[in-house]
């Protein structure tokens, strides 16, 4: 991989410079009717979707570590991964945009579209190389028929 941090650590990361945005930042505050709900129902989405996800990936008997997929033993493209390449990272992705929504500042949209980027750079792009050359052809066809995120 290009950087040795678990996507968790770098969610947690991601999750903690939303906090402390919030605190700082003056301005950028918001709030709407429904938020709550919004919220709630981002959530829970995500949810859903990293447990179909981690599901999979045990029905498969295979590894989910995202820092060595050279170890998948399988390559599953079933569920939720019909859908999204990576279902892990987006259901990561919509707890930060539920997190952003509690906290109510706009400007950690910023930082959830640059937790999108940091990980496709350094975490998802490592990852389609090594799952390329474990499974060639096989995972060439599945990524021209499923896209990254959703």
């Amino acid at each position: 991989m290009e950087l040795a941090l678990p996507p968790v650590v770098v969610f947690l990361i991601f999750g903690g410079a939303m906090y402390l945005l919030d605190l700082i930042l003056p301005f950028g505050e918001f709030d709407f009717f429904g938020r709550k709900t919004l919220k709630r129902v981002l959530a829970g989405l995500a949810l859903l979707i990293g447990c179909m996800a981690v599901l999979a990936f045990l029905f498969k008997k295979t590894s989910s570590n995202p820092m060595q997929p050279d170890k998948a033993s399988t390559l599953v493209v079933s569920g939720i991964y019909n859908y999204s390449r990576n279902p892990m990272y987006l259901a990561l992705l919509l707890v930060l945009l539920a997190w952003g929504i509690h906290l109510g500042n706009a400007f950690n949209t910023l930082l959830a579209a640059a937790f999108v980027g940091y990980m496709n750079r350094f975490q998802i792009v490592p990852e389609e190389r090594a799952l390329a050359e474990k499974f060639g052809s096989e995972y060439k066809r599945y990524c021209s028929l499923v896209r990254r995120w959703f």
